[in-house]
């Protein structure tokens, strides 16, 4: 029997850099994105051998926004990894399943879209191909904050952009969210979520993370100072949201699309039943996925690599992978413990021990109970964070690495 695997490919242009924006990513021209367009093919065909006995379950497509290369070009992306690997299920051109022998479920193929980089005919092709769940990038549907993080398009973008997407067959539509924005206030994120989940139809899926400030980024340079005076000391900011705005954003975030019929499967995930991202649930879940493109990174057979990030380098070299990290099991555990810990289901004590031979009250017992104590975790037949220690992830997490 096939083993299970998941893809991502990386699509490292974009039209414009985003002000907070620390991805692998940058403008680039035509010749660039065609001959990194070949090297991830070549890429693909080659190191498709070693992974004869997998079967794919789910793909992914991100960046940078993989909408600006043109639509004929990633189609034909596609195509290769088609013809490379064995895929779960076949879909035919009108987007059912053509299957052969056993009944087996969809791959899932998600491709991340910004808004105003797509056409109508586009979003019809890339159906066509395959692609059946779409990630829209909104962040916010206030035009003054996009404007602040830097993004190309307006509220009225996206909305051309998702009705387009409806009429070309996409049932499947994450729409991304991001909070705690500078000089954002609650109530003015609140309206962004009540226009998300107003909607039609509704998106399937919504994510809504927290804006961190990272190192390199144009957001860095002007609030930078501030982020880390929060970090060290507490204090409230001059223009980034306070912790406590910050935890009250995501109540609203919470309560708004529990209204609307969606259910948070992961701390900052929710969907429509049935629409949960499996392909994301498969890097929580520890699952094996392997990365191609520039920068890529992998994880099969608990051994973790990464390709290079330097462009001449990957169109250049024959040998993308630049570095392979087996992962001790204490390691292993930990990643176990800190992924599993972002589902609201939590951890199974059950798949812990089958996993690893020892019960999991042998190695994170103090740990467990400590954080039932300050009610934080709850603990039964999974281990799973409590309302408030959804609050206090990252703190709850970070006691599971040893």
């Amino acid at each position: 029997m096939k083993k299970p695997i998941s893809i991502y490919i990386h699509i490292p242009f974009c039209i414009k850099k985003c002000q907070y924006c620390d991805f692998l990513s940058a403008p680039a021209d035509s010749r660039t994105q065609e001959a990194y367009l070949c090297a991830l093919e070549d890429e693909i065909q080659k190191k498709a051998a070693a992974y004869r006995d997998y079967t794919v379950e789910t793909v992914y497509i991100g960046g940078g926004t993989p909408t600006v290369v043109s639509y004929e070009r990633l189609c034909r992306v596609l195509e290769v990894l088609r013809h490379a690997f064995q895929m779960e299920g076949k879909q035919s051109i009108d987007g059912k399943q053509s299957i052969d022998g056993n009944t087996l479920m969809e791959v899932e193929i998600s491709m991340e879209a910004n808004p105003g980089t797509v056409s109508g005919e586009a979003l019809r092709e890339y159906r066509r191909a395959g692609i059946n769940r779409l990630s829209i990038g909104l962040q916010s549907a206030d035009d003054r904050e996009l404007a602040r993080l830097g993004r190309i398009h307006s509220y009225a973008d996206f909305l051309e952009t998702y009705a387009l997407a409806v009429q070309a067959g996409f049932q499947n539509i994450n729409v991304d969210l991001m909070a705690a924005l500078p000089k954002q206030k609650p109530w003015e994120y609140a309206d962004t979520v009540k226009k998300v989940v107003s909607l039609v139809p509704k998106p399937a899926h919504i994510s809504a993370y927290s804006l961190i400030i990272e190192e390199g980024t144009p957001f860095y340079e002007r609030y930078g100072s501030e982020w880390e005076r929060r970090e060290r000391t507490g204090e409230t900011p001059l223009y980034l949201p306070s912790e406590e705005e910050e935890r009250e954003m995501y109540r609203i975030t919470e309560k708004l699309l529990r209204g609307a019929g969606y259910h948070r499967y992961e701390i900052s995930n929710y969907s429509l039943s049935g629409y949960e991202c499996r392909h994301n649930k498969v890097y929580w879940q520890r699952g094996d996925y392997v990365g191609f493109g520039l920068g890529a990174a992998s994880m099969v057979e608990n051994i973790r690599f990464r390709n290079t990030s330097d462009l001449s380098c990957y169109l250049r070299e024959e040998e993308k992978t630049v570095e392979r990290i087996p992962l001790t099991q204490k390691e292993q555990m930990e990643e176990f413990m800190f992924l599993g810990l972002r589902l609201t289901e939590g951890v199974k004590k059950k798949a812990f021990q089958e996993y690893f031979g020892v019960p999991i009250e042998e190695i994170y017992g103090s740990v467990i109970a400590e954080n039932v104590r300050k009610g934080l975790l709850k603990a039964g037949d999974r281990i799973a964070l409590t309302k408030k220690g959804t609050d206090l992830g990252s703190y709850v997490s970070a006691q599971f690495l040893q």
